[in-house]
């Protein structure tokens, strides 16, 4: 059972600011989700797979094939800034 002063305790841990006043309506609404939590592991679920996703969805990547590329001299043509075979960019630092 979490009290009020459990709640103003995760407050603090939590960096949140809760009004005093606060702390017990808070304490009983976690005891709230915590109870209906109680009541899920009371559930027989032996007989029930895990589900990791709910939609029958399979990877979608296409396969990883080798096909025909630009050379280097196709792909810097078009560029105006370029040095030693290599696009040329303003440096960062």
């Amino acid at each position: 059972m979490i009290t009020e002063e459990d709640v103003e305790r995760i407050s603090w841990l939590a960096r949140i600011e809760i009004d005093s006043s606060k702390s017990k309506e808070y304490a009983e609404q976690l005891n709230s989700i915590l109870d209906y939590f109680q009541q899920l592991e009371e559930l027989d679920t032996s007989d029930i797979e895990p589900t990791y996703h709910v939609d029958d969805l399979v990877n979608v990547l296409r396969s990883d094939d080798i096909k025909p590329s630009f050379t280097q001299e196709e792909a810097l043509e078009n560029c105006e800034n370029k040095k030693d075979g290599y696009f040329k960019v303003p440096g960062i630092m």
